[in-house]
């Protein structure tokens, strides 16, 4: 079962940013990869999410909520669930310096 104590609680304030998300208007598909999806396939439609986050009116918003929450699937704010890894791996190494 998912840890949910690391996620905000339900504040509509909180969460008012993602009614007016550019994501809104697409499938989910385009942000989450399929099981098994793999090489050329997953970085075209990981550059195809990234090209409607990057015109998205909130952006640093869903960045940071999903840098925030940890958030451990799809593609939010403009980075994948790799470059969210790498960024908290980054962040925990210069803590330890």
């Amino acid at each position: 079962m998912a840890d949910l104590t690391r996620l905000p609680g339900p504040i509509f304030d909180l969460w008012d940013w993602q009614f007016q998300g550019s994501c809104r208007s697409t499938g989910a598909e385009q942000f989450y990869h399929p099981e098994g999806e793999r090489g050329s396939a997953r970085r075209n439609r990981d550059l195809a999410a990234k090209a409607v986050c990057h015109t998205c009116p909130v952006i640093v918003a869903c960045r940071e909520h999903a840098l925030r929450t940890r958030e451990t699937f799809g593609v939010w704010g403009g980075l994948t669930e790799d470059e969210r890894a790498a960024y908290h791996a980054d962040l925990a190494a210069s803590q330890a310096s």
